[in-house]
């Protein structure tokens, strides 16, 4: 039985508590760290998402899949599919609730294939807490906003202390994402940093 079948959120959950400080929709965000694979534009190979908050707190993400994402001759990587999807979700979580969280879970559901070349539009929704517990959802649409569905993601995210990053994290990271934070005049960034 595929995952979709089942309920979501898997227990009974709060409404997402919007920060009034989240980014506005029509706000474009920029990476949070730019040595981030997902969205960073300092790491070469990464995907190199953009993502801005569309109307009802809809995160809104592209992913334009290139040579160095196939897996299969011609078609993306189902590992950085799921990478993609986790850092999507993680965006919304962090950018609307304004907490830090990690992973906990992700889940795919992988319905067609995704060519080199073509673009996939992943929209995101927080679907609701319950104390530490963030779960969200999404899906990716193929080469255009309202394209078919390639693939379906769901997550669950746990809302951390700063100290697990400063706790588990590189020194050497850490101190360039202090020092990246305090250059940039970017009204969506907000201190999280370690």
């Amino acid at each position: 039985m595929s995952y979709t079948a089942q309920p979501w959120p898997p227990i009974e959950t709060d409404p997402p508590a919007i920060h009034e400080k989240a980014p506005t929709p029509g706000t474009k965000l920029q990476p949070h760290y730019t040595e981030c694979f997902g969205c960073g534009d300092e790491q070469p190979g990464g995907l190199r998402m953009s993502t801005e908050v569309a109307d009802s707190y809809v995160i809104k993400s592209t992913f334009d899949v290139t040579r160095e994402h196939q897996g299969a001759p011609g078609l993306a990587h189902g590992g950085l599919l799921a990478c993609a999807f986790d850092e999507a979700l993680g965006t919304a979580v962090g950018q609307l609730l304004r907490k830090p969280a990690v992973t906990g879970k992700l889940e795919t559901d992988f319905r067609q294939p995704v060519p080199v070349g073509s673009t996939l539009y992943i929209h995101v929704r927080v679907d609701g807490t319950s104390g530490r517990k963030v779960y969200a959802s999404a899906s990716g649409h193929l080469d255009a906003e309202d394209g078919p569905i390639a693939v379906k993601a769901r997550a669950l995210f746990v809302i951390v202390d700063m100290e697990h990053f400063t706790a588990h994290g590189d020194e050497d990271a850490l101190e360039k994402l202090r020092d990246s934070a305090k250059k940039a005049a970017q009204p969506q960034r907000w201190d999280i940093n370690p």
